[in-house]
């Protein structure tokens, strides 16, 4: 399954968008998101991502991936997103 399945699976079933936005591990994306602004970068990256330029969004994602912690968080999304 690659990204753009997962995403279309999560538009056809929004209960597994539920569980997967309510688990730790997406909880703990989030926060890494926020990061020390309040999520002020976060909603500017959202904002310009809904526009069509992803490549704030795209950015903050692999600064989090480049991290241990980060990436293996990602990986174990990415795992549940395949189940």
């Amino acid at each position: 399954m690659d990204q753009r399945d997962m995403i279309e699976r999560l538009k056809r079933d929004p209960a597994a968008l539920q569980a997967l936005m309510n688990s730790p591990d997406a909880q703990a994306l989030m926060r890494m998101l926020q990061g020390g602004d309040g999520g002020q970068a976060l909603n500017r990256a959202a904002s310009q991502a809904a526009g069509g330029n992803t490549a704030q969004m795209t950015q903050m994602l692999k600064n989090i991936m480049s991290t241990p912690g980060g990436a293996q968080l990602i990986r174990r999304i990415t795992k549940s997103l395949q189940k």
